[in-house]
This record gives C-alpha cells, sequence and structure tokens, in this order.
C-alpha cells in the first residue's frame, strides 16, 4: 500500500466532510449496499445497487467529490444496471487517501483489485472529469475488461486551461467569497438551469469541500494519439463549449481523429459541468453485449 498523504486541511474538516458524505448516504434514493473492498492502495469504498444479474456499470466521480455525485442518477440507472459507485482513492470520499502517481499505471492495478473484490470480469464505465480521465486510462490499459465508456467532460485528451487555476487559487486565498466566486466558474452555466435551492445547495457543496480538502497539484497525463487508438470499443463523450478547465474543442477534434467511431457532443452553452444528458442512457442500453 502507498504511503496516505494528507488530503485535507485538518482533521476538523476531514470529519466535517465525512459527516456530510455520511448523511448524503443516509439519504440514498433507492436500495444499496455499501461495500469495503481490499486493494494495494488500502480499502476502498463502493455503493452498490440494481440487480445483481444485471450488466455492471462501473460509476468515477470527478476531483473533489465522491460517489455522492450520481445520487440523482443513481435511480434510472440502477433500472437498467448492476450500478458500483467507486469512491476514488485519494479523494474526499470513505476510501483510502492514498494517491499514487497518475502515470504509473497503479490506478489501473487498483482498479483491477477492485473489479476482482467484486467478482466482475467486464463491465461498462461511466465517469465525469477526473473520473472520465481514470475510465480512459483504464480502458486503454485494460481494454479487455472495458465493455463501454460514457464520459463527461473527461481529462487526458484536450488540454488543461491553467488559467482559470490559478484563478481559482488566488480566489481560494481570499476567503468565503472568494471560494464561492471559485465554485461558481467550475459549475457555469448549470447553475442558471437549476431552481434556486439547488443551486445553493451546489455552490454550499464546493465551497465546503474547497475549505477543507487540498485538491492534487499533480497534471493530468494527456493521451496521444496512438493510446486513444486503443478505445475500440463503443465511446461517448459529451463536453461543453463553456468548459474553464478543460479545452473541450480540442477534446472533440482529437476523438474524432483518433476514435471515429466515438459519439462526440460540444454542448454549447454548458461548462466544466455537464447535466444529465438523455442519450447517455440510451447509449449505455444499445451497447450492451
Amino acid at each position: 500500500m502507498t504511503e496516505a498523504v494528507s488530503i485535507y486541511r485538518s482533521e476538523a474538516g476531514a470529519r466535517l466532510l465525512r459527516e456530510y458524505y455520511l448523511a448524503a448516504l443516509a439519504r440514498w434514493p433507492v436500495d444499496h449496499e455499501e461495500l469495503r473492498t481490499p486493494t494495494p492502495e488500502g480499502e476502498t469504498f463502493v455503493l452498490a445497487a440494481g440487480d445483481a444479474a444485471a450488466a455492471p456499470l462501473v460509476l468515477l466521480h470527478g476531483s473533489g467529490s465522491n460517489s455522492m455525485h450520481w445520487m440523482g442518477r443513481i435511480p434510472e440507472l440502477a433500472r437498467e444496471f448492476r450500478v458500483y459507485a467507486v469512491d476514488m482513492i485519494g479523494e474526499p470520499g470513505l476510501s483510502a487517501a492514498s494517491r499514487p502517481p497518475l502515470d504509473s499505471g497503479r490506478y489501473a492495478a487498483w482498479l483491477d483489485a477492485v473489479l476482482d473484490s467484486l467478482g466482475v470480469e467486464r463491465a461498462g464505465f461511466m465517469g465525469i472529469s477526473l473520473g472520465g480521465w481514470l475510465a480512459l486510462d483504464y480502458a486503454i490499459r485494460r481494454p479487455e475488461r472495458v465493455a463501454r465508456l460514457a464520459l463527461s467532460c473527461p481529462g487526458g485528451i484536450g488540454r488543461q486551461k491553467t488559467g482559470f487555476l490559478v484563478k481559482a487559487l488566488l480566489l481560494n486565498a481570499l476567503g468565503e467569497r472568494g471560494r464561492r466566486r471559485s465554485a461558481a466558474g467550475v459549475l457555469g452555466p448549470a447553475l442558471s438551469t437549476m431552481d434556486k435551492r439547488e443551486a445553493e445547495g451546489a455552490l454550499a457543496l464546493v465551497t465546503l469541500v474547497s475549505r477543507h480538502y487540498r485538491y492534487r497539484r499533480e497534471p493530468l497525463p494527456v493521451f496521444g494519439d496512438d493510446a486513444l487508438r486503443k478505445l475500440t470499443m463503443p465511446v461517448q463523450v459529451i463536453v461543453g463549449r463553456q468548459d474553464v478547465l478543460i479545452d473541450s474543442a480540442e477534446t472533440k477534434r482529437r476523438l474524432e481523429t483518433a476514435v471515429p467511431h466515438a459519439i462526440v457532443r460540444l454542448l454549447p452553452g454548458v461548462g466544466h459541468f455537464v447535466p444529465a444528458q438523455p442519450d447517455e442512457l440510451e447509449f449505455l442500453t444499445s451497447q450492451q453485449k
């Protein structure tokens, strides 16, 4: 097991984020199992829901998040799949705090251990942002274990935009008001589609995480064209034109060249946070094998 790093700014902050997450789990909208699987990187927390005999679908959340991200999607997904929402190691969930280097291949080995523990040989993967990068990395290294990919604003294809990251660091240094402005920048135009209560809740959560959690500073490795060509499974990628973190237009261009069978949608008026799209479920169910 890799040595755990301090991913929280304080013990009190870690406890607060944990309590927030546990309270959300108590409101989980469908029957589920809470599993803890051993891996070389430490214990990993997995939420399992849906018919155990259904096709498996692995959900991978983004940076500074946990499986609570999928709370609104679980009911429809669990009707079609045996869903496994995995808390990524090194993130503010209930998995180990270890953070091996992103380019080391150890995340693929970690996912091997998770899937083996769950008894899953091959699964579909759904990921957002960092979770999208993780799903791509695994599909490139272990294509035989990935049935399909449904990704939103994945890292590792279009370049990371450093301008907003610098701005976010400066804003976060200004205290609570700065953190809220930074959170609003990440959530982007999606905020305007939410009702007032939902928008305030989203802002409050992202602000709370930024107050107590240490985000990764390591740049996401970018996959070369030869690596992307290994994605022979069905692929759907949805990105927002107004993404402040990743060059979404470049993501689209590179995928259309290296993975011509991929379905790629560049949504106008959408930022890094991509609201649920109805064709995602259609893609996942139509590609079941």
